[in-house]
């Protein structure tokens, strides 16, 4: 994500780690412990279990639960289940107007060089020292 600086007539990427930061001290100056899932609560009609793609029924998992989890519990969501834009599309469905993404992220690590294309990953990159971890934010 970019955000404008008018001071300075640049666009600034926002830091990833401190926008997630800044998600949990709000809930948490708020009363709400985002480790823990609001079951029972007034303002959460969603069922309970873990969130989930609901186009790949893949479990999300480490921060992207409490992220979530603390969307669900914002807007009162009446489901764990989500998906991209583009999923939303493809499987026919559509985005109510003005309706805001929760950003997610994907963490993974990555080998530079050794004949690998940019942007290529190798399953045994957490064993070498040299991997560089990285995350990646979807919405």
């Amino acid at each position: 994500m970019t955000a404008y600086n008018r001071k300075t007539g640049k666009h600034t990427r926002s830091n990833l780690y401190q926008d997630i930061t800044d998600k949990i001290i709000a809930q948490l100056e708020q009363g709400t412990f985002p480790w823990v899932q609001p079951w029972g609560s007034p303002s959460t009609n969603a069922s309970l279990g873990l969130p989930q793609n609901a186009a790949t029924e893949r479990n999300y998992s480490g921060i992207n639960v409490l992220i979530l989890w603390g969307a669900v519990f914002e807007a009162g969501y009446s489901s764990q289940s989500w998906l991209t834009f583009r999923q939303a599309l493809k499987l026919g469905g559509t985005v109510r107007k003005g309706e805001r993404g929760v950003t997610v992220v994907y963490a993974s690590r990555f080998i530079p060089g050794e004949g690998k294309k940019p942007g290529q990953f190798t399953s045994d990159a957490s064993k070498n020292p040299r991997a560089i971890p990285f995350l990646k934010r979807f919405t």
